[in-house]
């Protein structure tokens, strides 16, 4: 009968459950994702990207092996630079002129074989949405 006290056994296996937090790999990522959905969920009125200006500069995020990434836009290198992962942020470092760099995060809200969201944050943060290249 229960008494208002669980068993220690059935607390632990909760303890575990709940400090189990799923952290995005590496090789989750590895490849080329094109966007298909970019916006300012934080704008004023909510901006976006429309999907014939997507069509047309065929946007597209490369997470390689070696830690490189690299965004294009309209066949041009719109950043580059390396990343690492913890939890559910990608930290991308981006090179920038003059032997500079800056990192700030990615939150991945949703990552899988075929689907990846990302978005920096704040009032000007854009979320992607991106499709896994074949």
């Amino acid at each position: 009968m229960f008494k208002g006290f669980a068993s220690p056994a059935f607390v632990i296996i909760i303890l575990l459950f709940s400090a189990c937090k799923s952290s995005i790999k590496p090789e989750a990522l590895y490849g080329r994702w094109n966007y298909i959905k970019v916006f300012k969920p934080e704008a004023n009125p909510v901006d976006s990207v429309s999907r014939s200006e997507l069509e047309i500069e065929k946007p597209y995020i490369e997470f390689g092996k070696d830690n490189k990434l690299l965004i294009i836009w309209g066949g041009k290198v719109l950043s580059h630079g390396t990343f690492t992962t913890d939890g559910d942020n990608i930290h991308f470092t981006e090179k920038l002129e003059g032997n500079q760099t800056r990192t700030f995060p990615f939150y991945v809200s949703q990552l899988t074989e075929k689907i990846i969201v990302f978005e920096t944050l704040g009032v000007d943060g854009s979320r992607v949405m991106a499709v896994k290249s074949n």
